[in-house]
């Protein structure tokens, strides 16, 4: 049977950053298959018109809040017995250096830390079900430094491209760490790279460039969400051994990065982020 004809009836899945984008084209690929679908938004309109579409039910949780993601954590233990699919795909860029409520880099937090605490607070369930933690990433993890002295810090010198780029190069690290420390679980963890795609994640490129991505001029440049999607539904179905594996779309990549593969720095990373999120070890 075709990954796109599979029979999902009885999967549960949870699909972050689902109010738009291409999580909201997988939320609503998904649901199409059978999947019960958790939409996980911050706009309460969109994220309720996605899980309508869906099938499925809408969670609230703006990632930039530690308490909101253990709500969440919290709701979702309560509603499922089983989660079949965590799809971390919450994201976003901002043009200045901004601290969030907790006391940690915007970018970071939402990208990095607050993923990694929700698949640790769900981790359990997680095994359980021998689920699969799917991570979306960017091919700009390529041009990234991961220092994990300044990645976090609230004051200094600030790129975004830089702070995005190294937020992504964490996803990929977290992933093999994931991989490592569940090995033998049946738990099954990838990331991937979904495309160049026009959504909102670029709402705060500078000079206006968020709305421009976004209108019919991008299309000789920019992928559509309903493409972009198409890694992510491929990642949480598939057959083929992708365990804490990167993949550029759907085509495995090995990692250009030797920060990527350095398995010193994905441990250091991952205690950092559990003293950071207070998260259960």
């Amino acid at each position: 049977m075709a990954v796109q004809d599979q029979d999902l009836t009885g999967k549960t899945v949870v699909l972050t950053g689902a109010s738009s984008g291409i999580g909201a084209v997988a939320a609503a690929t998904l649901g199409a298959r059978g999947a019960t679908v958790a939409v996980v938004g911050r706009d309460p309109e969109r994220t309720a018109e996605v899980a309508a579409k869906a099938g499925g039910e809408p969670f609230l949780a703006d990632f930039a809040r530690f308490d909101e993601v253990r709500k969440l954590a919290d709701q979702l233990l309560d509603r499922y017995p089983r989660i079949d699919v965590l799809a971390n795909n919450a994201g976003g860029s901002w043009p200045k250096r901004t601290a969030t409520a907790d006391g940690n880099e915007l970018t970071f937090q939402v990208n990095h830390l607050s993923p990694f605490l929700l698949t640790t607070l769900l981790l359990d369930r997680l095994v359980q079900s021998q689920a699969r933690v799917i991570n979306t990433a960017s091919v700009t993890y390529r041009m990234a430094k991961l220092n994990l002295d300044t990645v976090n810090a609230t004051t200094g010198s600030f790129n975004q491209m830089g702070a995005y780029a190294a937020s992504k190069l964490a996803n990929i690290v977290f992933t093999r760490e994931l991989a490592r420390r569940t090995e033998g679980t049946g738990l099954v963890t990838a990331a991937f790279h979904p495309g160049a795609v026009a959504t909102h994640v670029y709402d705060n490129a500078p000079f206006g460039l968020g709305t421009l991505i976004r209108s019919p001029l991008s299309k000789p440049f920019f992928i559509r969400p309903e493409k972009g999607s198409e890694p992510l539904v491929h990642l949480a179905t598939t057959d083929e051994p992708i365990n804490g594996q990167y993949f550029h779309r759907t085509k495995l990549e090995p990692p250009s990065v030797k920060q990527a593969v350095d398995p010193a720095l994905a441990q250091q990373l991952w205690e950092m982020s559990e003293q950071i999120t207070g998260a259960p070890r």
